[in-house]
């Protein structure tokens, strides 16, 4: 687009909205893409490392709040503070202390990553966290507990990528299953129960048919067991992608941490000491004992 050209507010040319923020495309120029984001209060985001080293981003915020957390110290940035990014080795979180809005422009195409597909399996992630009251933002917490257990194995970006969406999406499949057994109180019936262990197997189905096709393995694999005792296949040890063994940590935990229909929260110390005495038999150890430290170093537990 030459010459000089006006834009009037609430003007972009694509619009993404996900669980924790809005994204708007407001141009893009010989690979560089200038977007406007909104991230909602208490939502965590990411900064990941590029493939190439050249990229640069620069982030300027234009209202809120934002904490960042690095080398054991927390700084928090307000409107008209900024921060750019180049050559990053590892993943950096922030988290929006208020609803924070900040311009973002990036050297490479980074808008097109957030296409129709993105959009629709959000939505169909929405509707089971809304058919599941227990289970309300689960997701997002266990790919947020995904992503600091990344950072800490220092997984590789694209690896890294993978598990975050895969994290984000891994009981879409829930949609498949009756309100009714989603919210039992009781107890479940086999029948009932074999209906739970179809939603790996669906939500698999679900993103075959998408441009995250490459995600159905570790959605598929989130409930297996490294002894063989999970589902759908029964998969052991190296036969589980890592992945899955991070989802499956984090998802248990996150699952014994927040009330069900069925029983009261269980306390953080309580579902670690569980993950460590199934360590080795159901879990990787080494997933376990890395998100034992993320809990350890945010003071969650002792």
């Amino acid at each position: 687009m030459s010459g000089l050209n006006l834009f009037k507010r609430g003007t972009n040319i694509d619009i993404v909205r996900q669980f924790s923020n809005e994204l708007s495309l407001l141009g893009r120029e010989n690979g560089v893409d200038i977007m406007y984001q909104t991230v909602f209060k208490d939502k965590m985001f990411y900064v990941y490392p590029s493939e190439d080293p050249e990229t640069y981003e620069f982030v300027y915020i234009l209202s809120g709040e934002i904490e960042y957390e690095g080398n054991g110290e927390k700084q928090i940035l307000k409107a008209h503070d900024y921060f750019t990014v180049k050559g990053l080795k590892s993943p950096e979180f922030f988290k929006a202390k208020t609803d924070v809005t900040y311009l973002w422009i990036i050297t490479e195409p980074t808008f097109h990553q957030l296409s129709e597909d993105h959009r629709n399996l959000n939505d169909l992630i929405k509707k089971v966290e809304s058919r599941d009251r227990y289970t309300f933002n689960h997701s997002e917490r266990v790919a947020v507990y995904s992503m600091k257990v990344a950072k800490k194995l220092k997984l590789d970006t694209a690896t890294a990528n993978k598990l975050n969406r895969a994290a984000e999406l891994h009981d879409i499949g829930k949609i498949n299953v009756p309100v009714e057994i989603l919210n039992k109180p009781g107890k479940l019936t086999k029948d009932e129960f074999d209906l739970i262990k179809k939603h790996p197997g669906d939500g698999a189905d679900m993103v075959r048919k998408t441009s995250y096709s490459y995600l159905a393995e570790i959605i598929e694999q989130h409930h297996e067991r490294i002894d063989g005792s999970g589902y759908p296949f029964g998969l052991k040890g190296n036969e589980i992608t890592l992945e899955a063994k991070i989802i499956a940590v984090c998802d248990t935990y996150d699952a014994m941490t927040d009330d069900r229909a069925y029983r009261k929260a269980l306390s953080p110390q309580f579902a670690i000491d569980e993950l460590n005495r199934l360590s080795g038999i159901q879990y990787e150890p080494k997933v376990v004992q890395t998100f034992e430290e993320v809990l350890k170093e945010e003071g969650i537990i002792n």
